[in-house]
């Protein structure tokens, strides 16, 4: 019996110790999802989640607005002959004797975006929405139009400045397209399918793009720029020449291309960098002439079979294949199998990049170009020069007469002159048509004299045949010693 007590009575010992302890254990446990679970820390959390969120997101309201005015919408009439229709009729024919037709001309209309750079009404569009316009009329967001006068423009950029009469119009600041970031947000605004105002979004996808659209300006003999910013904000037909903005309003691109097989937005578009519409902007305005600048070499990407054969530790820079003969780079030193790593302050990745940072200065700048040469890093410095081989600035008088002559001309250095026997020239180092190759005159002569008046350098050359009417002899020898003596009119 006692026993029995005794067991009974350990029982309920026991179970009196497990009920104490689960209740504990259950306290502890309870306490534990009330400090996950609890409402009102819970919200507090969730509240302060979502803070965050709005205030990390851009909001684009004000830099639309300030930007949309800004932004115009621009109408071209272009005149297109076309050869007029000639029914046959032999009944009428018989008659009347044959009907004779006359082309046909039809007015043409176009249509763009543009974007007001100054508050004078200095206008900045794309040259392709221009070009070959006979009228050039321009509509404000207010509904207001004006006629546009062209100022200049410059094909192998794809750009074009345009003015229109008044004062105090409301203009987009330029901004730094070096600084823009990749994954940054951006706002396209324009005109597409003739939808006035139109805003859309998206992000910087890469920099440096080259999708040659651009051609070389055959014009003034510049080769094609492209260094485009790829965004994928939505661009379409119409959207050419519009702004393309940063969150903060600032003018960072001219929107000027797509690339889709349907001629419709499919992801992607391109927008001429800020930096580059700037330098051409000054050039029209204070030249007339977009001003180049020219090292003066061929250049290649490096791929990976190049760096290997190179040695090199990467992928970047730009492969100097060969120096031009009196161009920059040969006067400074730079040699053929350099590597261009960096042109002035920036770093040089591939030849957009290089063209990119090229496109900023003009004939005559010094800028310090590192290279690298047997493993090496050299700092050169180098003085820029024009697209003929000389550092002046190119008046529009300089390219009309290179243009006539259809000829690129360089100095000759004094190992020539002490070949040849001769105290100064010019040599014909490049021909495409024009009076020159008309006469006879061959790659390689070089000219001494205009109607007997010795030429020095290109300069001279250019100023002796500026507004010259009447014949030209020129004098001069051949490299092999040969010389030679030509005429031609003007």
């Amino acid at each position: 019996m006692k026993e029995l007590i005794k067991l009974v009575f350990a029982s309920l010992i026991g179970g009196v110790v497990m009920w104490a302890l689960t209740k504990d254990t259950s306290k502890q446990r309870n306490t534990v999802d009330v400090s996950l679970n609890e409402p009102s820390n819970s919200h507090a959390q969730y509240a302060n989640f979502k803070s965050m969120a709005v205030e990390n997101t851009v909001d684009f309201t004000s830099a639309a607005e300030s930007s949309l005015d800004a932004v115009v919408h621009v109408k071209t009439t272009i005149l297109r002959t076309t050869p007029g229709h000639y029914y046959w009729n032999p009944l009428q024919d018989f008659f009347f004797g044959p009907r004779s037709y006359q082309p046909r001309t039809e007015a043409q209309i176009s249509t763009g975006s543009g974007v007001i750079v100054a508050s004078d009404g200095y206008i900045v569009t794309n040259n392709h929405v221009i070009r070959d316009a006979e009228r050039i009329e321009v509509t404000l967001n207010n509904k207001t139009t004006f006629k546009a006068e062209l100022v200049g423009s410059d094909p192998s950029s794809d750009l074009a400045l345009l003015k229109i009469n008044g004062q105090d119009f409301p203009y987009i600041v330029y901004g730094n397209s070096d600084q823009l970031k990749i994954g940054e947000w951006v706002l396209a605004v324009g005109n597409p399918y003739n939808l006035t105002s139109t805003v859309t979004a998206g992000i910087v996808s890469a920099k440096g793009r080259d999708i040659d659209i651009v051609k070389n300006d055959y014009r003034n003999g510049l080769p094609a720029l492209e260094s485009f910013i790829q965004t994928d904000a939505a661009v379409n037909p119409g959207n050419s020449g519009g702004a393309l903005v940063s969150s903060n309003g600032e003018l960072i691109g001219i929107n000027t291309a797509i690339k889709s097989n349907t001629g419709s937005f499919t992801g992607y578009s391109f927008a001429i960098p800020v930096n580059i519409v700037k330098k051409v902007v000054d050039d029209l305005l204070v030249y007339g002439e977009v001003q180049r600048a020219f090292l003066g070499i061929s250049l290649h990407n490096i791929n990976e079979e190049l760096a290997s054969d190179l040695n090199l530790n990467d992928l970047n820079g730009i492969y100097v294949h060969d120096v031009n003969e009196g161009g920059a780079a040969e006067k400074s030193g730079i040699q053929k199998g350099d590597v261009i790593l960096q042109v002035g302050n920036k770093n040089i990745k591939d030849v957009p990049d290089f063209n990119e940072q090229m496109a900023k200065f003009r004939p005559g700048d010094r800028v310090n170009v590192v290279v690298k040469r047997m493993d090496k890093e050299l700092e050169v410095p180098v003085t820029l020069r024009n697209k003929y081989g000389s550092t002046e600035i190119i008046k529009k008088e300089t390219n009309q007469v290179h243009k006539i002559l259809g000829a690129k001309f360089v100095q000759i250095n004094d190992d020539e002159k002490r070949k040849l026997g001769v105290g100064n020239g010019v040599k014909v180092i490049e021909m495409t048509g024009g009076k020159l190759r008309g006469s006879g005159i061959k790659e390689g002569f070089i000219i001494t004299k205009i109607n007997k008046q010795p030429v020095h350098d290109v300069d001279q050359l250019v100023e002796k045949l500026s507004n010259k009417n009447g014949g030209v002899l020129i004098e001069g020898i051949y490299e092999n010693g040969l010389k030679g003596y030509f005429a031609f009119g003007l």
